[in-house]
């Protein structure tokens, strides 16, 4: 057998460069780049390696650990999971760093690889710099923080142990049943260690992305309740997407007269237009998506989790409904006691059209003046009649809204955009729509940006976030200068925390500690609102900030935006909707609990109103 002598990091990258995805007749790298900061724990090892091999293996220089698995999260998400990024990091701090970004990406089953650095395996010395020691166990290290977070974690404690950690989380990234964060822990020592590797190690490999079709006697169930069902509504999810499934959908969908109504990760598989298509649903839904889920006595999901968001918190679907699922991983096919078709969604969508031969459940004509009031409704949030006023957060939405076409992408994830956004935007294209909703992570949309804009370039990428959102990490505007990349970044500045703000109001928690205003010495929140300029930060870190002040401004700004070749801010100070028209309200319950026992009458009154709704949850079983 030839063998080739490298250290343990060197080899990784070389593996990494070779391996590839392939559905369909498609070829992807799996592992297209890597992300990192370095320090002691990877400098020497994946840093040194990463120089060896930097034809083979691009590199982008991160700012803040937890930014750079959003950036390779938002990477893979707009490959549809066919193409990933990896990320690096030293031990101690800048391991820890990346757990949040690990939770997102198994929660919204998306694929990262993560090469934390570890501790010495040998232990020349302990503890060394930003060992944690723990006095019960000495083989623990922070990294471990990781496995739960993890679809797949390994510690590579010698270097032929690669070998087989290597390729099983290859594996697991390119399946999409199981795919997440992958974490392979890396010993600073062994990093560095140098091994006689077999050749064929770094052999280009293909990993073939799976559609499973549907089981015979599954699919038989779902036509079988299909054709008897009176009033069928479907969920679509992001499975959807992943799968590429959209086309079948479309097919389903206009063939059995079904309407589809949306969760935000499936937001965008049917055009705003299409006659089946009534919007999101649920808490941040549209009246007419949800309307019809309160009626609904069979719901087909597809690639849908049913997060709380979905299903109002367990309130929405009526008693009796029952639940045919569609889904790549038996663990959410079942949810909801449904009955289940565990396959990609596209092979599903399809067997299921054809096993349907011309079956016909319902006519667009059901829904389609409902559908119509909506966006009315949404028309009426998007005007501005004083173009010389400061604009409300939905007219900045709308005012986005007259600008682009079906090649924007807009990014969001935390605050009350996600639910403005879920209620009111007219996606054009499948993957116009990219909103983070499993783990709502505040500090996601300017690096998922940034990975956005690697995975589609030439695209108009927008990031849109509000002040909060923005104060948790806006490190990564220093990527995008590095870059060159023509990040279009949209600040909406509230002064506070908005949906939280909201929230807090209606539990009865009175907004406290949600506003950005001075610390009274009584513990209140008064005054004035800080002077926090968030524009002048962005041009500190290397942006050029267009600052509208009104409605007419904002649409200028936003137009040079779209054009612009380099990193662009448009800052814009929101008017509250207090005194204009503002986004319907939620037309779902969400689930928050309230204080049972309270002496002061905001919380004894929201107590109340929880208790009216909590009385209308089911289990369906």
């Amino acid at each position: 057998m030839s063998t080739v002598r490298l250290t343990t990091a060197q080899a990784l990258v070389r593996f990494l460069a070779a391996q590839y995805t392939e559905r369909d007749g498609e070829r992807h790298r799996l592992i297209a780049a890597t992300w990192g900061i370095f320090g002691h724990g990877n400098v020497a090892g994946i840093g040194q390696a990463l120089v060896e091999d930097r034809t083979r293996m691009p590199f982008h220089q991160g700012r803040n650990e937890q930014a750079t698995v959003h950036a390779a999260v938002g990477y893979a998400r707009q490959s549809n999971r066919l193409s990933a990024h990896a990320v690096t990091t030293s031990i101690g701090p800048g391991a820890t760093n990346l757990v949040t970004g690990a939770a997102l990406a198994t929660i919204d089953h998306l694929p990262v690889l993560l090469l934390p650095g570890d501790t010495f395996a040998t232990r020349p010395a302990d503890p060394v710099l930003q060992q944690l020691q723990l006095p019960y166990a000495g083989d623990v290290s922070v990294n471990d923080c990781l496995r739960p977070v993890s679809v797949y974690f390994d510690r590579v404690g010698r270097p032929e142990a690669l070998v087989p950690a290597a390729l099983e989380a290859a594996r697991v990234l390119a399946d999409p049943a199981a795919t997440g964060a992958v974490t392979l822990a890396l010993p600073q020592d062994v990093q560095a260690e140098a091994y006689d590797w077999p050749e064929e190690f770094f052999a280009e490999r293909t990993w073939r992305v799976r559609r499973p079709r549907p089981d015979a006697a599954e699919l038989d169930a779902a036509v079988r309740a299909v054709r008897a069902a009176e009033r069928p509504l479907v969920v679509a999810g992001g499975g959807v997407r992943y799968s590429g499934a959209e086309d079948a959908l479309r097919a389903l969908a206009e063939r059995a007269g079904l309407p589809v109504a949306t969760t935000q990760a499936g937001k965008g598989v049917l055009p705003y237009d299409h006659p089946c298509d009534v919007g999101g649903v649920g808490h941040t839904g549209t009246e007419t998506a949800d309307a019809l889920a309160r009626t609904a006595d069979l719901v087909i999901g597809v690639g849908t989790r049913y997060t709380d968001f979905t299903t109002a918190s367990g309130t929405l679907f009526p008693e009796g409904a029952r639940f045919l699922n569609l889904n790549v991983t038996g663990f959410d096919a079942h949810k909801q006691a449904a009955l289940p078709l565990v396959a990609d969604a596209r092979e599903a969508l399809t067997a299921l059209t054809a096993a349907l031969d011309g079956h016909r459940a319902r006519d667009p004509e059901e829904w389609a003046a409902a559908k119509r009031d909506w966006q009315r409704r949404v028309d009426a949030a998007y005007a501005a009649p004083d173009e010389d006023a400061r604009p409300t957060q939905a007219q900045v939405l709308g005012a986005l809204d007259t600008l682009v076409d079906a090649h924007d992408i807009l990014i969001n994830a935390a605050g009350s955009l996600p639910g403005d956004l879920h209620k009111l935007w007219r996606p054009r294209s499948a993957d116009q729509y990219h909103v983070e909703y499993g783990y709502s992570c505040m500090g996601y949309e300017i690096p998922a940006a940034i990975g956005v804009l690697l995975a589609a370039p030439g695209r108009p990428v927008w990031a849109l976030v509000g002040d909060g959102t923005y104060l948790m990490n806006p490190t990564e505007i220093v990527t995008a200068v590095q870059e060159r990349l023509p990040l279009r970044l949209v600040v909406l500045q509230n002064h506070g925390y908005a949906s939280i703000g909201g929230l807090s109001e209606a539990v009865g928690a009175e907004r406290y500690g949600t506003d950005y205003r001075y610390r009274d010495a009584d513990g209140g929140f008064t005054g004035p609102p800080l002077p926090v300029d968030l524009g002048a930060n962005a041009a500190s870190l290397g942006m050029r900030v267009l600052r509208p002040r009104t409605v007419r401004d904002l649409r200028e700004a936003l137009a040079e935006a779209r054009t612009a070749t380099l990193p662009t801010c448009v800052y814009v100070e929101t008017e509250t909707p207090d005194t204009v028209s503002g986004p319907p309200p939620a037309a779902a319950w969400w689930d928050v609990p309230v204080a049972e026992t309270s002496t002061r009458p905001s919380a004894v009154k929201a107590r109340e109103e929880y208790d009216r709704h909590v009385t209308a949850r089911r289990r369906h079983l």
